[in-house]
């Protein structure tokens, strides 16, 4: 029986990291190396920097300030889980992993859930939700491998 590969998402609003067979027993001749993103840096400023602008009033001669219709940093926050979800979709369809576990901080995990397609969430063995971002590679590797995650059934 050939054995599982868990890729395992570790996410929150401006980076992530793909950890790929972290949770595998067996040794791996040649580790694989993970695949980091990083959404870029960018000041409050400097997204809201178009000011939204003004417009007349439906009677008179008066203007008033018009107010954003949406929050610009959750746009980016969304364009980024999209964005991670194109490119877990694209290894799951060339076969590169066949489950998925997901550990993003609380509020990117719903915008990956959003996200994901129904191939992503089907092979998604866990969700944690909870942000490891900021550990180092190898304390992240440990505390993953920590977590008791659910394997799928290869019957499903």
């Amino acid at each position: 029986m050939k054995p599982q590969r868990t890729w395992v998402l570790v996410a929150d609003g401006a980076r992530a990291r793909i950890l790929r067979d972290v949770l595998s027993t067996g040794k791996t001749p040649d580790k694989q190396e993970d695949l980091v993103f990083h959404s870029e840096p960018r000041q409050l400023r400097e997204i809201m920097a178009d000011k939204p602008g003004r417009s007349f009033a439906s009677t008179g001669a008066r203007r008033s300030a018009m107010e954003y219709h949406s929050d610009p940093v959750r746009d980016e926050d969304r364009a980024f889980a999209a964005k991670l979800a194109d490119t877990l979709q694209g290894h799951h369809l060339a076969g590169d992993f066949d489950q998925l576990v997901v550990a993003a901080a609380p509020q990117m995990l719903g915008d990956l859930r959003l996200a994901f397609p129904e191939s992503l969430r089907k092979v998604t063995a866990a969700e944690i939700a909870k942000d490891f971002t900021k550990l180092p590679e190898h304390e992240l590797r440990d505390v993953i491998r920590k977590l008791e995650i659910k394997r799928l059934s290869t019957d499903e």
